[in-house]
């Protein structure tokens, strides 16, 4: 039995030999062949242990034993003081590490923007009248349309001058006696019949008649109201037979080609404004649509109220789409281009504590310890991350705003997905195309 038990020992270690050289080899796909040679030694320790005799074998098993115990005991106090703690460690690590965020970026480049001065106006008639009577009177003719286009001299509205009329003709027979009169003395002082002074009184009873009909013919002409310019009228305020008073508004007229834009801006623009600059408009009205002029005028005085100074542009308006009263967003051209450092305005994060900017960098390499060669990075793998810089803004030009301290030419910037960042955030950067911005922002 003891001869069998051998025989079966030797060919364990044998076998266990054959498969860890087998697994080293490469001939058989298993991961144990370190645990087939510790078996494969094991089974001989055993087999040297029985050929051993009696008296000393009792006492090499006793220190085996005990070192077996005392290896165990040392491997279970490795394995809960220092082994268990580190995987506990890499799996939360692992478990709680940050997850790359995507985000959209884009580079900071230069471009060349003239400087411009950005104000809100209100148009302005190049003419614009309220169309009231000089004399009072029943109007008895309306020969406008609300709305409609006149020309200069055309007849908008008669008010009843019958009384004028009959005034008038009054008028003229006293003149024609008063002529006739002034012809007779002038014969009678001819013929020295009567004396000089007569002939005096005849020519100024004569040039008192004409001045009467003079008169006369003035009031007829106010009560029948023309238009001094050409332009557009207005909704009429009066009917036919309505009783119109001195000064009472019956309409207006505005000549709407070209049209004023009025603008008020602070004091100290005036070293860079000057009467000529090219000016571009915009209104509500009419969307989508710039319109070019020229600065017109500079007002005279500074307002001590607000330290504003109003400024006139002048617009062509043969479409006459302009009217007065128009809310308008005017930029004006204040010099040449200049090089300016710009981004897109999603780029910027406006806070309390300043105006700031996320920069990606690479990603610094992972760790390593002591002795060993750095991994490859695994895919998937976060390669960048995000620097917080506070920024000094410029002026904006559309959807981009010029950047004057923070950041160089060529830096990537993130311009979506800033809400999910703070420094050192690791970041992918999302390769799909931003959205188009719309051709017309939409106001609140």
């Amino acid at each position: 039995m003891r001869r069998v038990t051998n025989w079966l020992l030797a060919l364990m270690a044998v076998a266990a030999l054959a498969l860890g050289a087998a697994a080293s080899a490469g001939y058989l796909h298993a991961p144990a062949s370190p645990i087939s040679f510790a078996a494969a030694a094991l089974v001989a320790a055993l087999l040297v242990i029985r050929a051993l005799p009696l008296r000393i074998r009792r006492p090499v098993v006793f220190v085996v034993t005990l070192g077996a115990l005392v290896g165990l005991t040392g491997g279970l106090a490795y394995f809960q003081f220092v082994a268990k703690p580190a995987m506990v460690k890499k799996f939360m690590a692992a478990a709680f590490a940050p997850k790359p965020t995507a985000v959209s970026v884009e580079a900071a480049r230069v471009e060349k923007w003239p400087p411009q001065l950005t104000a809100i106006g209100t148009l302005r008639a190049y003419q614009g009248i309220s169309i009231a009577p000089q004399a009072a009177g029943v109007i008895t003719a309306i020969h406008f349309e609300s709305g409609g286009d006149v020309k200069a001299g055309d007849l908008l509205i008669n008010i009843d001058d019958s009384v004028e009329q009959a005034d008038l003709a009054n008028g003229l027979a006293q003149l024609k006696n008063a002529e006739a009169t002034l012809a007779r003395q002038r014969m009678l002082v001819a013929g020295g019949n009567t004396p000089q002074s007569t002939v005096d009184q005849a020519l100024a009873a004569r040039d008192s008649a004409a001045a009467t009909v003079e008169r006369t013919r003035a009031v007829i002409a106010q009560k029948a109201i023309r238009a001094p310019f050409s332009g557009r009228v207005g909704l009429r305020n009066a009917d036919l037979g309505q009783y119109a008073s001195v000064g009472m508004a019956l309409a207006t007229l505005q000549q709407l080609d070209p049209i004023f834009a009025d603008f008020p801006v602070p004091e100290e623009a005036l070293a860079t404004l000057a009467v000529g600059q090219e000016a571009r408009m915009t209104v509500d009205a009419i969307p989508g649509r710039t319109f070019e002029g020229k600065i017109k005028a500079i007002d005279a005085r500074v307002s001590a109220e607000s330290r504003n100074i109003t400024v006139r542009a002048e617009f062509d308006n043969p479409e006459r789409k302009l009217l007065p009263g128009m809310f308008a967003d005017l930029t004006v051209t204040t010099g040449a281009p200049e090089e300016v450092l710009s981004l897109p305005r999603t780029a910027i994060v406006y806070s309390l504590y300043g105006d700031n900017v996320f920069v990606v960098k690479p990603a610094p390499p992972p760790a390593q310890p002591a002795g060993e060669a750095a991994a490859a990075q695994q895919p998937g793998e976060a390669q960048y991350v995000v620097e917080r810089r506070f920024v000094k803004l410029g002026a904006t030009r559309g959807e981009r705003i010029a950047v004057e301290d923070g950041v160089k030419p060529g830096e990537e910037v993130v311009t979506a997905g800033q809400i999910k960042l703070q420094a050192n955030t690791p970041v992918t950067i999302d390769e799909t195309p931003a959205l188009p911005p719309p051709a017309v922002t939409p106001k609140p």
